[in-house]
């Protein structure tokens, strides 16, 4: 969520019909509500926008192979509270550079949030205070440039991993880092015979920083190539849960 800028914000016309329409929005660095500047006159919705059941979906594309999605259910308020507006509006401000007018500030009050990791996958419902309790991942603001150089520059490395790391019972032939995060990797690859997997290969240590997931990607790297070679002996438990996409 902290990344998107942009969603689907679905709410009631005046008929009592659902309605969706392309919003800009931040979210609110103390609970997570996403915040919206627009103007209410231009989408005819019940009782002037105010207590309406609403939602925000969101999509994140990830390496052009999965699209993460999150909806966020709740009612649609208008923030009434001086140092929330405040502080709506700096971010606002902070993010899209512009100034916002409080008369067309309204914000979701969430209730409950639905996450996918892809389309066609099942989906997971979380309450509240658990969205609101979850902390953002301190790689995301460059994880993106980082998956991106990985696949550009280290395909070699990567496909290692898969073999190495992995629990398989046949060879990688091509593979493709998808994301990573404070705690590992998310993969993809493919096997000529057996199709396509997603598997996750988790860091032996969490990391807090972008130079912490380089150095803890090189050691992986200069592990499994050494146990390639037959230079290292094989010291480590193999990921075992591998999901498969397509054959």
């Amino acid at each position: 969520m902290d990344l998107a800028r942009v969603g689907t914000l679905s709410t009631l016309t005046q008929q009592g019909f659902p309605i969706g329409i392309g919003v800009r929005f931040v979210v609110d660095s103390e609970d997570g509500n996403p915040f919206f500047y627009f103007n209410h006159n231009s989408i005819p919705i019940t009782n002037n926008n105010i207590d309406t059941p609403s939602s925000l979906h969101v999509k994140f594309l990830q390496s052009g192979l999965r699209t993460p999605q999150c909806t966020l259910q709740g009612t649609l308020k208008k923030p009434q509270d001086p140092v929330l507006i405040k502080r709506l509006a700096s971010l606002w401000k902070k993010r899209f550079g512009e100034e916002v007018n409080q008369e067309f500030m309204y914000i979701i009050a969430v209730d409950r949030v639905l996450h996918l990791d892809d389309f066609q996958e099942d989906g997971v419902w979380f309450t509240s205070l658990d969205y609101k309790n979850a902390q953002p991942d301190p790689l995301r603001e460059f994880a993106e440039n980082l998956v991106a150089e990985i696949n550009a520059n280290n395909m070699e490395d990567i496909t290692r991993f898969c073999n190495i790391y992995v629990d398989l019972d046949f060879q990688v032939s091509e593979a493709k880092m998808i994301w990573v995060d404070r705690l590992g990797l998310d993969m993809r690859l493919f096997s000529p015979n057996n199709g396509l997997f997603e598997v996750r290969i988790p860091f032996p240590r969490e990391v807090t920083d972008e130079k912490g997931a380089k150095s803890t990607f090189n050691c992986m790297s200069q592990l499994a190539w050494e146990v390639e070679k037959n230079y290292h002996p094989l010291d480590f438990e193999k990921v075992t849960q591998l999901k498969h996409i397509k054959s």
